[in-house]
């Protein structure tokens, strides 16, 4: 599968597997050749190959095929030569790439995530290790002591990917497990919120003083989006975030010891699920959270009726900038480091550190391999960093006394529109290519990216700035443990391994997955005095399908990364 993290799809009926195999290879057929139009004495110009050319370039986690013609992109092609052709998974995240080995056919470049390792198992994919060390001078600038990261595995110590995650990872705006309306906290009177039953009260609070919004709609507790893969982001992952478990995926790691266990397993995570099913209960529980579609979910937000949410802040964005561009910052969201008692700590503030692992791979099919290298070594480039980030110097920013400033009418389009990324091409490259993160800076002192502390304080909304006031703080990191507090990764994050292909890993985490979804779904939509039973007989079946071997191979992959890395 493309993601362990649990952002699996549904599953594809037998007509459009079908269709998929035919659509990815023919079109794949003759990918990566130089475009006829170019003369073949173009010259190579500061070191650089810029002849035209097409690289063909599969990335799993689109949903739809991009176009590679906004602005950035046609600095990228004007810089490099390069155009991409980037097509996304037709047959979704668990088949694409089973299918593209069974075709045997491939794209010049791929970004496949959790399935890297079935390409490497089938001869697809290239070792990047001579290539980095005899022109790769921008990775190993960029990724510096953490180059070993990318390594595959212990038994395979080889380089085949780059790209994915920031070396550095700074978090200036932490997503907090649980978020409420700004309005909730003024009418309140900004009250303590620490727990899942503080957070209960204040959307009970908050709805019985206003039950419809100001145009008459119903009010809605807290919705979830949760009809699909995004259950194990609105729901799982929440669950387990209350807990004041790092982000694992699906599992818990001791960091110390390398034990890591399906966390659906644990007998704590038991009281989030049940404090959903009392939400439920009594009403204060979406009752389409677990069958409504995106765009009824996302619309319920732009409409001011959702008081609260259990989401990551990237899948509920769109909604707020709908919000925003109607003047109604209020019913935007302040994210809050919510557990479900005070003996946890949020862990949004956690530093993970450069997770390796997954990346851009450049097929062994690829007929023009250098050019494709050559390209990934530039995107690391301080030229493309500034680039992907921060667009056209004169365009989308100025440099004023020596420091990179948005333009302010760029700044208020990145604010409020949804497709800004797709319109401008800004921020549309950096992720699954290299990346120096948030909190790097260059060689002048400015920052790669442009979300700074700095940048972050000048953008709050009116809300979040009366928000601010009212708890007397001046960003929202305050709210939370700090990094230091929580600490560094020794082993990164689980969701981002390479799980070998010759390993049942997979199939039981799939099987666990698709399980807990359809039956914790059940039993928080359940009367409260079933409850019990319910999960009784979730951790029976957990058992049934193989989930001690799934921990205990975890664990051996664990360890295997801790000696790796440490």
């Amino acid at each position: 599968m493309c993601n362990l993290g649990g952002e699996n799809m549904k599953k594809r009926k037998l007509l459009s597997l079908v269709m998929a195999i035919t659509l990815t290879v023919t079109s794949f057929v003759g990918c990566g050749k130089k475009s006829e139009e170019a003369s073949s004495d173009t010259p190579i110009l500061d070191g650089m190959d810029k002849t035209p050319i097409t690289l063909t370039f599969f990335n799993c986690d689109l949903n739809e095929d991009w176009d590679f013609t906004d602005e950035v992109a046609k600095k990228i092609t004007e810089l490099t030569g390069v155009t991409l052709e980037i097509t996304h998974p037709v047959a979704g995240d668990t088949q694409a790439i089973p299918l593209m080995i069974a075709s045997g056919e491939y794209p010049d470049l791929i970004y496949a995530k959790g399935d890297t390792g079935k390409l490497i198992d089938a001869g697809a994919i290239i070792k990047l290790d001579d290539m980095i060390e005899e022109k790769g001078e921008n990775l190993k600038a960029l990724y510096g002591d953490q180059l070993d990261r990318l390594k595959a595995s212990a038994d395979d110590p080889s380089i085949y990917t780059v790209g994915t995650y920031g070396v550095s990872a700074e978090v200036y705006e932490p997503g907090g497990t649980l978020q409420i309306q700004h309005d909730v906290l003024k009418e309140l009177g900004y009250p303590e919120i620490n727990t899942i039953y503080d957070y209960e009260e204040a959307i009970k609070s908050y709805i019985e003083a206003n039950p419809t919004t100001e145009d008459g709609q119903q009010r809605i507790g807290l919705s979830l989006m949760a009809s699909d893969w995004r259950w194990l982001i609105t729901t799982g992952n929440i669950a387990s975030a209350a807990l004041g478990i790092p982000d694992d995926g699906q599992f818990k790691v001791d960091d110390e010891t390398g034990e890591t266990t399906y966390k659906f397993t644990l007998p704590e995570i038991k009281e989030y699920f049940q404090w959903l099913n009392h939400m439920n209960d009594i009403g204060l529980l979406d009752p389409e959270s677990f069958t409504q579609k995106e765009d009824t979910y996302k619309a319920k937000i732009s409409s001011g009726r959702v008081v609260g949410l259990s989401d990551a802040a990237w899948d509920y964005s769109d909604a707020e900038k709908t919000l925003l561009s109607e003047g109604n910052a209020g019913s935007t969201y302040a994210r809050l480091p919510v557990t479900v008692s005070e003996e946890y700590k949020d862990q949004s503030l956690k530093n993970y550190g450069f997770g390796g692992g997954w990346g851009i791979a450049i097929s062994e099919s690829c007929e023009n391999k250098e050019r494709a290298f050559e390209f990934l070594d530039w995107m690391a480039s301080d030229e493309a960093q500034v680039l992907l980030n921060w667009g056209i110097e004169g365009e989308h920013y100025t440099v004023e006394d020596g420091k990179r400033v948005v333009k302010p009418e760029v700044q208020e389009q990145k604010n409020t529109d949804p497709d800004f990324s797709k319109k401008t091409g800004i921020g549309a490259y950096v992720y699954p290519f290299p990346q120096r993160g948030v909190g790097a800076v260059d060689s002048t002192g400015n920052s790669y990216t442009t979300t700074t502390i700095e940048n972050v304080i000048a953008n709050y909304n009116d809300a979040q700035k009366e928000t601010l006031a009212g708890y007397g703080i001046d960003d929202f990191t305050e709210m939370f443990p700090s990094s230091e507090e929580l600490g560094i990764s020794k082993h990164g994050q689980v969701w981002q391994y390479t799980i070998p292909s010759d390993s049942d890993i997979s199939i039981i985490q799939q099987k666990c997955d698709d399980y807990i979804q359809q039956a914790v779904t059940q039993a928080i939509l359940g009367k409260p005095e079933d409850f019990d039973k319910a999960w009784d007989e979730i951790q029976a079946t957990l058992k049934s399908y193989g989930v001690d071997s799934l921990n205990e191979q975890m664990t051996n992959l664990t360890k295997e990364r801790l000696e790796l890395w440490n």
